[in-house]
């Protein structure tokens, strides 16, 4: 009698609901995240400016102060549209000094990674839909420039 109780006890416990858990607040809803973001758009300014005044080495130190605030954005599940517009715009600068500097292959692998990141982007807007077709348009001048 006393082992059937225990047993019928024990069932009983293993079919209760699991404890609920508080909703954790997403990374992306943390406050350094949109700092992060603010700040790589901010560096992806400042080198474009130094780019087009002819300043590469300037800019290439910027770009590369970016990588790693851009790899801690986008390592979040579900990055933001915002983090993902800066890192595109990171990767582009870099892919156009690296197609100005002859390296067509580097540049080419850069400009994919925006192709991939707007054509899987969900919803497709406006916005990611022309930065998807810039990304084919570069990586095309990549493929032209490398077998002249």
């Amino acid at each position: 009698m006393r082992i059937s109780a225990l047993l019928a006890a024990l069932l009983l416990v293993d079919c209760a609901p699991a404890p609920v858990e508080p909703p954790r607040q997403a990374l992306t809803e943390e406050g350094w995240y949109g700092q992060a973001v603010q700040q790589l758009k901010l560096l992806n300014r400042e080198a474009e400016g130094l780019l087009r005044s002819g300043k590469a080495d300037q800019a290439a130190a910027l770009i590369t102060k970016g990588q790693p605030m851009m790899t801690r954005l986008l390592s979040v599940p579900r990055p933001t549209l915002a983090a993902l517009e800066a890192a595109s715009g990171l990767d582009d600068l870099y892919g156009r000094m690296l197609l100005s500097n002859r390296h067509y292959g580097w540049a080419r692998l850069l400009f994919q990674k925006n192709l991939a990141r707007w054509t899987n982007w969900q919803p497709q807007t406006a916005e990611t839909v022309r930065r998807r077709k810039l990304a084919e348009s570069q990586i095309a001048e990549c493929d032209r420039l490398m077998v002249e």
